[in-house]
């Protein structure tokens, strides 16, 4: 029994002796910040950023200034730039727009070398000032999207005179007048080219002559006039600034129709409703209506009541909507039928009635 309690008391003792170098090993470990299961962390070295690798686009000017433009001109420019960092410049876009075109030789340069960028724009027709810009794209880090401008002032070079006709049925040659055309800047020119809408007006030209003031003395075909009561005509010319002049012409119409459109509301497919509209001649002169008709077939009319007032009649018209298709909307012109075979032309629209539908009662 002795000896038993002795091995007891040697083994507590051993266990009293061993247990401060465990707590020891666990301090120092803590204090490491380490796992005693884990290993140390690998150490990455950072490479230094090499030098001298980063583009810079440098623009001498931003702003193109093409100055006074004549109308209908050509006119090219340049904008040139440098590459004044350490590392090679790629451009990567230059868009054109706007009647702008740009083009450039190369998209890369090196260091220190330096690109052209071409502009080419076309004047419109009218004086204006033109200024559009556009943005050139690049691989320079800190300054990636540059913004240029193009600018123009277009002014009248060459002028016509009248710049608008006002043509009539009833004088001789539809009361059309003389044309003049004249430069501005003393600039001699010719005149090479006559269009006119439908070729409704001619004018006799010699290519060959050169002059800084032409007048030409216009021929109008009035059968032409009559279905092309609106047009222009266009000038060819030699002029280095304004290589064409343009001028518009409109006609004052025999009659004239109030409403010029006939349109009916809420309407019942195959029930009759009325519209009234007057038919005046703007010449004063007098005029028979002997019947309006539908050219399509699509909707009935007929004239109910015909009243004569000055300048020509009112007309109360009695118009029969179609069965109704799957459509809401129809649609129909109406031919005027005047005495001596004229034909007078106005649209009819109509809408149908939108009906909700009603809930049965149960």
């Amino acid at each position: 029994m002795k000896r038993e309690r002795l091995v007891f008391v040697l083994l507590v003792g051993c266990c009293l002796f061993l247990m401060p170098f465990g707590c020891q090993q666990q301090s120092q470990t803590a204090r490491e910040g380490l796992v005693p299961s884990e290993k140390p962390p690998v150490q990455v070295e950072v490479q230094p950023k090499l030098a001298g690798t980063s583009p810079k686009i440098t623009f001498g000017n931003t702003l193109l200034d093409l100055g006074e433009v004549g109308p209908n001109t050509q006119k090219t420019g340049e904008i040139t730039f440098t590459n004044k960092g350490d590392g090679p410049l790629t451009i990567t876009k230059i868009p054109s727009c706007c009647g702008v075109r740009t083009h450039l030789d190369k998209m890369q340069y090196a260091a220190g070398e330096s690109g052209t960028i071409q502009v080419e724009w076309t004047s419109g027709t009218r004086p204006s000032v033109f200024s559009r810009t556009m943005v050139v794209h690049s691989n320079d880090p800190d300054n990636p999207a540059v913004t240029l401008t193009v600018r123009a002032e277009i002014v009248q070079r060459v002028v016509c005179e009248p710049q608008r006709l006002k043509l009539v049925f009833d004088e001789d040659n539809a009361g059309c007048p003389d044309i003049t055309i004249r430069s501005l800047n003393d600039e001699s020119f010719s005149i090479v080219g006559l269009k006119s809408t439908a070729d409704c007006i001619t004018a006799d030209f010699d290519p060959s002559v050169e002059a800084t003031k032409f007048i030409l003395h216009p021929k109008v075909d009035s059968t032409k006039l009559q279905k092309n009561l609106k047009g222009r005509i266009s000038i060819d010319l030699t002029h280095p600034e304004g290589n064409t002049a343009t001028i518009l012409f409109d006609v004052l119409p025999r009659f004239k129709i109030s409403p010029p459109l006939i349109i009916v509301f809420d309407t019942e497919p195959e029930k009759p409703t009325m519209k009234t509209i007057s038919v005046l001649n703007n010449y004063k002169q007098d005029f028979e209506i002997e019947s309006v008709s539908s050219s399509e077939s699509v909707v009935g009319v007929r004239v109910v009541n015909k009243k004569k007032i000055t300048q020509g009649y009112v007309l109360d018209l009695e118009i029969t909507p179609p069965v109704k298709g799957e459509g809401i909307k129809f649609s129909d012109k109406f031919e005027i039928n005047l005495s001596g075979g004229e034909r007078l032309s106005i649209t009819c629209n109509g809408y149908f009635t939108k009906r909700k539908p009603t809930l049965s009662k149960k």
